[in-house]
């Protein structure tokens, strides 16, 4: 019986260990090729989802992310990138993954299959109405995270899902899903491949179109950055100059003063008014 489960079903290659290196490398690009167009079939589908999370968080809502293994680790990372990307405090975009940080690094055992821990972890952060959550999961069967978007959406919280399969239990749970379908892996079943990808591009647009819509980028610069390095304080001396039309040591007397590109700019502006 052929597995309704795209992700699982057998790969289209066979007998791995016998390709040579180049051969490995060459099939496995050539599956990944494939991924953008299953994102670019998805694009309406993402315009609504994240047309609602613009909606929620420029009201003071927040966004939450939920997945096991990789999907989970995805979506902590694409949270966790958002404050030094675009200034924005810790807690407005959330990632929590099944088992907790220490499932991070290492898999923790039956977590995933555990339909009421996520609304347990999402209540020690008093998610509520305001807020939009979104389910990861390559499968869309993850009973973590299928659990935690049902009890969400009985709370009246706005509900959506990244998921590699079509019409899986975790999309007709959610009120956007998402459905990146990338077929057989590589690998068989091993969805940190394609999949895993294809849920990384996802994140990735969703997170910088909102903050986008949301006033963190000038022009096309990221102006609310964190300082955090050498390497981020000479981009933001470059982004004063450019945007001012300022010399080297006048943008770092700004950036050092004000301790953010957008501040420093603005600082000026009204000075020059």
């Amino acid at each position: 019986m052929k597995n309704k489960l795209t992700t699982e079903e057998p790969s289209v290659y066979d007998d791995l260990e016998k390709m040579s290196t180049f051969d490995l490398l060459s099939n496995m690009n050539a599956e990944d090729k494939t991924v953008p167009y299953a994102i670019e079939k998805a694009i309406p589908s993402l315009q609504k989802l994240v047309d609602i999370i613009y909606e929620k968080m420029s009201t003071g809502g927040r966004l939450f992310y939920i997945g096991a293994g990789t999907s989970g680790r995805l979506g902590v990372l694409d949270a966790s990138e958002c404050p030094p990307t675009y200034g924005v405090d810790d807690n407005w975009v959330i990632g929590l993954i099944a088992g907790g940080d220490t499932a991070l690094r290492k898999a923790v055992e039956n977590a995933e299959d555990d339909t009421t821990l996520a609304w347990r972890d999402l209540k020690n952060f008093n998610i509520n109405e305001d807020d939009v959550l979104i389910g990861i999961a390559a499968s869309g069967t993850t009973p973590y995270v299928i659990g935690g978007v049902k009890k969400a959406k009985q709370k009246n919280i706005v509900t959506g899902c990244i998921t590699c399969n079509e019409n899986s239990p975790l999309s007709k749970a959610v009120d956007y899903p998402i459905e990146l379908v990338v077929g057989p892996e590589f690998v068989t079943g091993s969805t940190r491949m394609k999949a895993g990808t294809a849920q990384k591009l996802a994140l990735n647009m969703i997170s910088t179109t909102v903050m986008i819509k949301l006033g963190r980028v000038k022009g096309n610069k990221m102006i609310d950055m964190q300082l955090s390095n050498k390497k981020l304080v000479n981009r933001g001396v470059r982004m004063i100059m450019n945007e001012l039309n300022v010399d080297e040591i006048t943008a770092t007397d700004l950036l050092l003063e004000h301790k953010s590109v957008r501040k420093a700019i603005d600082a000026f502006n009204l000075l020059e008014k």
